[in-house]
């Protein structure tokens, strides 16, 4: 995974699709999806990891993006 894209595919092998009009908000859930698979023991270490990584980073971007334009 290298992308937010890859994340959203990953997910969708999983049945799960995420869109609620927001970024923020469409991160934030997909966060949440991938630790239960990974409390759920469906995904490997390693894969959640770099997903979280991923969702956070771009999280953060989506930010620090909405700050600058609401100034």
């Amino acid at each position: 995974m290298k992308t937010i894209y890859d994340v959203m595919q990953f997910l969708k092998k999983f049945g799960t699709i995420i869109y609620v009009g927001e970024r923020v908000a469409d991160l934030e859930l997909m966060e949440a999806e991938i630790k239960e698979l990974y409390q759920s023991q469906l995904i490997e270490t390693q894969d959640y990891q770099m997903a979280i990584l991923l969702l956070r980073q771009e999280i953060v971007r989506e930010r620090e993006k909405q700050e600058r334009n609401s100034r």
